[in-house]
């Protein structure tokens, strides 16, 4: 054991034989040892410093045999230092007494006399509880600092346009109450921010949000990833899982791209819909679940259920109150503010700090069209920021921006080269279909992945 990693200590015992025994012995270990026959000046030691451990006599000489001094003592620290780490000492191995002093708020004890090696060992461990205690109130502190920057209304929703204040009165005339929210938009706008939204100023805002992208699960994997699985269910079951709904329990569980489920698994989401219960593969016993739904699709679900894609039924379900989100197109003024949000976001993160936008980039970014609209004007910043060799943004650091190609008007390029077709068309595709990724790579014949790779590769 190396120096010091007991902290600092404090010994209470009313034999000085025993207090200058453990000092002598814990000193090469400890960062401070404090010895103390009179248990009485407890509180007042407790308020001079903060000790990681204390070591704490059972039986003081007023009652020499029950513990029972030693209890009150531990109970007198426990009241002022809830967190506090006690390891109690005693002469009697009395297991009943030992016991109490654990139901007490006791970390562990030992035995007069001890083995040293044996006390050093206790005393650590005892330390390395305390420390657990320390980063778990840290966290648990950070987590209520975070929770209250974000539990903010609409801390990271930005714009102000009539497109937006409408989508915010409906966050906040729906927030309140456990209506199921269907949330409508292209890829990009910004679906989940507003789901989260909506989970934040609700009477679950204490609970958990649980997002999954319904695209994103294979077909075999749906019950086991929604609804859990017990051990040895199937083959690779190796373990009991709980599924997305439970986890969601008494919180929001938001089902992204809700539209790219196929018809055999809707039923079966609609059947736990309506009767509130789930069945974890390999179950006889259904679990009852208390959640708020939100989902959000890219697609028109009106249509899908007049070509028999999606249930009707289903649709009803899930769209209580539906929220249209606009496109970045339709929202202009709200891109100087966005672009300002995201160009600071990333001057901090790159440590490029003081940069700022020239008039005429700005004129650029609310000329473009966005198709893949606030995250691909969030990405365009952040290559900017990383690529712009000055402190003011200029509209040739923006260069991958292209504008928008009419029907009518040449191909960009006139190459064989594989790369620049290869471009060329994907930025066609993305025109098509109005920046839908979805329905994009569709077409070009690519997962989802595949494409957004190739749009990070060639800028677009």
């Amino acid at each position: 054991m190396s120096e010091h990693t007991l902290g600092k200590v404090l010994i209470v015992d009313d034999d000085e034989d025993i207090l200058l025994a453990a000092k002598m012995l814990l000193k090469r270990y400890a960062q401070k040892v404090v010895i103390e026959k009179d248990p009485r000046k407890i509180p007042f030691l407790m308020n001079q410093e903060a000790y990681d451990v204390i070591l704490l006599d059972m039986n003081f000489s007023e009652d020499t045999t029950s513990g029972k001094e030693g209890i009150f003592w531990l109970k007198e620290i426990m009241q002022r230092e809830p967190q506090a780490v006690v390891v109690m000492i005693t002469a009697f191995g009395d297991v009943e007494t030992a016991v109490e002093t654990l139901k007490q708020g006791a970390t562990d004890f030992v035995l007069k006399p001890w083995q040293n090696e044996k006390l050093i060992a206790t005393l650590s461990a005892a330390h390395k509880l305390k420390n657990s205690y320390h980063e778990v109130h840290t966290l648990k502190e950070s987590k209520k600092k975070l929770a209250e920057d974000l539990n903010l209304p609409f801390s990271d929703m930005l714009g102000d346009s009539a497109g937006m204040r409408n989508v915010k009165s409906i966050i906040d005339k729906v927030a309140k109450t456990d209506a199921n929210v269907l949330i409508l938009g292209e890829n990009g706008t910004g679906k989940e921010l507003v789901a989260r939204a909506i989970h934040r100023q609700s009477l679950r805002a204490e609970r958990d949000f649980i997002g999954v992208d319904m695209g994103a699960i294979p077909e075999t994997l749906f019950e086991s990833e929604l609804f859990g699985h017990k051990k040895g269910a199937f083959t690779d079951a190796k373990e009991d899982r709980i599924g997305r709904f439970e986890i969601a329990n008494r919180g929001s569980l938001f089902l992204d791209e809700i539209g790219n489920l196929p018809l055999n698994l809707q039923a079966k989401l609609l059947a736990v819909l309506q009767n509130r219960q789930i069945s974890p593969v390999g179950s006889p016993k259904p679990i009852s679940i208390d959640i708020r739904l939100i989902c959000a699709t890219n697609l028109s679900l009106e249509a899908m259920v007049a070509e028999q894609k999606f249930r009707q039924d289903l649709m009803y379900r899930i769209n209580t109150v539906e929220i249209h989100l606009p496109p970045l197109r339709e929202r202009g003024d709200d891109i100087p503010q966005l672009a300002q949000h995201f160009l600071e976001m990333y001057c901090r993160k790159y440590k490029k700090p003081g940069k700022k936008f020239s008039s005429a980039a700005l004129q650029k970014l609310q000329r473009y069209p966005w198709p893949g609209n606030v995250r691909e004007l969030q990405h365009a910043v952040e290559r900017a920021v990383i690529m712009g060799e000055g402190q003011s943004l200029q509209p040739e650091d923006f260069f991958f921006l292209q504008p928008k190609i009419e029907k009518n008007e040449p191909p960009l390029n006139n190459t064989l080269n594989l790369d620049d077709v290869e471009k060329e068309v994907i930025h066609k595709a993305l025109q098509k279909h109005n920046g839908n990724i979805s329905k994009a790579a569709k077409e070009l014949g690519l997962t989802r992945a595949s494409l957004y790779r190739r749009l990070e590769k060639y800028g677009l």
